[in-house]
């Protein structure tokens, strides 16, 4: 007699390994269960009243329709923010905003075909205009919205605590207003925090990067900013600097002044502080960097110019974390450039020192940069740097080379993710020294180096980790640019670092 049959086989491959499929009926059950759960939390959602929802709920579902809440929501951040953090926020935001709806929208809705809840239960004046056509599971609003919160709170936590109410409202939204079953906007919010993390896993946040500086340098604790002296760079786009580093720093001495006094000012400072402080951009940073190094003080950097590089790649991203760092008394050690020509030493750099088309591009990019803004004047100079005639012929490393660009990084830049550009150790006695050889097509062998990277060699761009670079026969009048600033070459140039010349305070650890 033939045994009864169970509604389903089982594989060989189950047998041997000892494995039991689920019944059919179990599935169905566990099915009717969940079917169930949505339904009676749907229903007692659209029967139960929201004092203050009915204006602002249908409101907001509509306004992330195509994420341009979102959108929005990273300019404002962006814009009101001001800080590399709160950019940094927005942009990963939409990226993992971006990430969450292409899979929501290829595989996700593709996958499971569920029909959206019947709208009888739930009031007119909840219900949108226009009801979505797509299926129900699982809701991209809250994977859009739980992803872009994600994403930003991942990167500051400040405004992820602004933006998690509203993205938890859109998500609610799209219950109360009938068009998704809660387990749609449970599992659209879990998709969406998965994006962000998938984002960060490909571009690391600022605080998965290893702490920046080495070595640790004993440096005095200031509480409330006694015994310092704070030059503030009028020029640097910081007026409001002077106001917010009263209130954190009330004991410390504030001089504000013009671009042209400011050596003047600092080399005064020096004389009557334990510590220099320096409000502005990488130009000014690198004018008080050069005295405090002098002088034997530590310096305590305010970025507060257009570009902070040096700032950012020591953790420094507001005056609130020099401030922390000056309470603490925590500070390193690094390293500073210098370019030497025949009569000694002509300068110093933090971040780039750099000869042939780039020089020109920041010359055409100043003079331009004030009539017409920062991004489209770098953009002519760009243009009509690489139209011209600029190759440098000189003697590199004892060979006579014709070159577009020869670049010397006070320390080693790294790429994370698609992200160039940042330094993890800015006291290792190295320089990164890249070299953009002559010959035809200057823009294309432009980005044939960027797109290279680091110590790397071709046919038109080389890369190395050097201590020492010696230039000689350099045209006269030949620019070199350094941080930023402009100035005229001498005829021969040993480039090389003053190892761990400078105490710069700067927070233990990125916040």
């Amino acid at each position: 007699m033939a045994p009864p049959r169970t509604g389903y086989s089982r594989s060989m491959s189950d047998i041997y390994a000892g494995r039991t499929p689920a019944d059919p009926g179990t599935r169905s059950r566990i099915a009717a269960l969940l079917t169930g759960w949505d339904q009676r939390v749907f229903s007692s959602a659209a029967d139960r009243h929201w004092p203050g929802a009915g204006p602002v709920l249908p409101r907001l579902s509509r306004s992330a329709n195509h994420g341009l809440l979102w959108f929005g929501a990273a300019a404002g951040i962006a814009l009101v923010g001001r800080g590399q953090r709160s950019r940094r926020a927005a942009l990963r935001g939409v990226a993992s905003l971006a990430v969450a709806s292409a899979a929501i929208n290829t595989v996700g809705k593709r996958s499971v075909r569920r029909r959206r809840p019947v709208l009888d239960a739930v009031p007119v004046i909840r219900q949108l205009k226009r009801q979505p056509i797509t299926t129900s599971f699982p809701s991209g609003h809250a994977a859009s919205a739980a992803a872009f919160a994600t994403g930003v709170a991942l990167e500051s936590k400040g405004w992820g605590a602004v933006v998690a109410p509203i993205a938890f409202s859109v998500a609610a939204s799209r219950v109360y207003t009938g068009v998704h079953y809660p387990s749609d906007v449970l599992v659209g919010a879990a998709l969406g925090v998965g994006a962000a993390y998938a984002v960060r896993g490909i571009v690391p946040t600022r605080s998965q990067l290893p702490s920046p500086g080495r070595p640790h340098a004993q440096a005095p604790v200031l509480p409330a900013g006694e015994d310092m002296v704070i030059v503030v760079n009028r020029a640097s786009g910081s007026s409001d600097a002077a106001g917010v580093l009263h209130d954190a720093l009330p004991l410390a001495e504030f001089v504000e002044c013009d671009p042209e006094q400011v050596n003047t000012e600092l080399e005064k400072a020096a004389e009557r502080c334990r510590a220099l402080g320096i409000v502005g951009g990488d130009g000014t940073v690198n004018r008080a960097a050069v005295v405090a190094a002098r002088h034997g003080l530590p310096l305590a950097v305010f970025p507060g110019g257009t570009l902070n590089h040096f700032a950012y790649d020591l953790g420094i991203e507001d005056f609130h974390d020099t401030c922390r760092a000056i309470a603490e008394g925590d500070a390193v050690r690094v390293d500073l450039g210098r370019f030497t020509g025949p009569d000694g030493v002509s300068g110093h750099f933090l971040n780039t020192f750099s000869l042939g088309v780039y020089p020109e591009l920041v010359r055409v990019r100043e003079h331009w940069g004030p009539r017409i803004g920062g991004w489209p004047a770098g953009v002519l100079a760009a243009a009509k740097v690489l139209r011209g005639q600029h190759q440098l012929e000189a003697e590199f490393e004892g060979r006579q080379r014709s070159l577009w660009m020869l670049f010397a990084g006070n320390g080693i830049y790294q790429r994370f993710g698609f992200t160039p550009g940042h330094r993890l150790d800015l006291a290792d006695g190295l320089l990164d020294v890249r070299v953009v050889h002559g010959g035809s097509f200057p823009s294309l062998r432009l980005l044939a180096a960027a797109a290279a990277g680091p110590l790397s060699r071709s046919p038109v761009h080389a890369a190395e980790r050097m201590r020492r670079v010696r230039i000689k026969g350099i045209a006269p009048g030949t620019p070199l640019a350094f941080d930023g600033e402009v100035a005229e070459s001498p005829a021969e140039l040993t480039i090389d670092k003053a190892n761990e010349g400078l105490t710069v305070y700067r927070p233990r650890a990125f916040q």
